[in-house]
């Protein structure tokens, strides 16, 4: 056997021995999270309790990069293009995949394909929400006001494409709301619109409106989870006035494909523990926020059925190419 031979056969061998050290040391530097969350908004007020927790854990501290704009595509192009090597993760938006790909199709990103899923973490119902002075108080009298009064109500629901928007969409698609949508780049710049006036509904994340909802500056008229929430038991659901009616954001954590397995196996664990935790469940909770640990196979499972899930409401609202 000559001497090149040699190092040919033992070089896997070496890398396969070296990869659960590699695993057994990391993290031994800051880790960068990107998130297509503006900050104050649902994805980020998650990613801050749950990876604030998980590097506490580590000892090392994590990164979050909002990486905002452009329906989720700013954030994917600057995941995919970090070293593969656990220092760089991506926490996506459910718009990332459901959306994301029919508004550009020029990004040429396979969001399972340039990706491999670490886990999932959590989802957070919708909730619809309104001025005070809108004097409304559930979710029939909007609706009702609103076709009394046609073209008078503008609502936010976050950007573009985002689970907020569709979950609004989905509303007026099925009880003929004559509402206008002004989109805006995130839930703080659509709740500063609101509290001063200039519209009179939100749809949001509850952990993006929970302060100015217990401040009373804004009154919640229903949630989109299927079932009332336990921390929230007198909110009612839009299941309630359109049975079974569900929508829910939700936040899973991937790595740019090529991280080593045994990395990436190691984060998922990790993250599932942080999400067993008590308190962390308890802070989620509070966020109406429902913490979800599950498999990487699960994770997977899932996403592919939201994928399928969304497609109708996407081609019914026609969102064509953007630049």
């Amino acid at each position: 056997m000559t001497g090149r031979n040699c190092l040919r056969m033992i070089a896997p061998l070496c890398i396969a021995l070296a990869m659960p050290a590699q695993a057994q040391d990391y993290p031994n530097a800051p880790v960068k999270l990107v998130t297509q969350g503006a900050p104050a908004s649902g994805p980020d007020v998650v990613a801050r309790v749950v990876f604030d927790e998980l590097g506490r854990r580590w000892k090392q501290q994590i990164v979050i990069l909002n990486a905002t704009g452009a329906g989720g595509s700013v954030a994917a192009k600057q995941a995919v293009q970090a070293q593969p090597d656990g220092y760089t993760l991506y926490l996506p938006g459910a718009s990332a995949f459901i959306v994301m790909p029919e508004m550009f199709p020029g990004l040429k990103i396979d969001m399972l394909g340039d990706f491999v899923p670490v886990g999932f973490v959590a989802e957070q119902p919708m909730v619809v929400a309104v001025s005070p002075k809108l004097n409304v108080n559930s979710l029939s009298e909007l609706v009702a006001l609103s076709k009394a009064k046609p073209g008078t109500i503008n609502f936010s629901a976050n950007a573009r494409g985002t689970i907020p928007h569709l979950t609004a969409e989905r509303i007026k698609s099925q009880t003929g709301a004559d509402m206008t949508y002004i989109p805006y780049p995130g839930a703080a710049a659509g709740l500063q619109d609101l509290l001063g006036g200039r519209i009179s509904v939100i749809v949001e994340g509850l952990g993006s409106l929970l302060g100015p909802i217990q401040s009373g500056s804004l009154k919640a008229l229903a949630v989109s989870s299927l079932k009332r929430l336990p921390d929230f038991p007198d909110l009612p659901t839009v299941s309630e006035t359109l049975p079974g009616f569900e929508a829910t954001g939700w936040f899973a954590l991937f790595a740019p494909r090529g991280t080593p397995d045994p990395i990436v196996q190691q984060v998922h664990r990790d993250l599932n523990a942080v999400l067993e935790t008590p308190a962390i469940r308890e802070k989620l909770a509070g966020l109406g926020t429902i913490a979800r640990p599950m498999s990487i196979a699960d994770t997977l499972a899932y996403l592919r059925k939201e994928q399928q899930a969304w497609r109708p409401v996407v081609k019914q609202i026609g969102f064509g190419p953007q630049n």
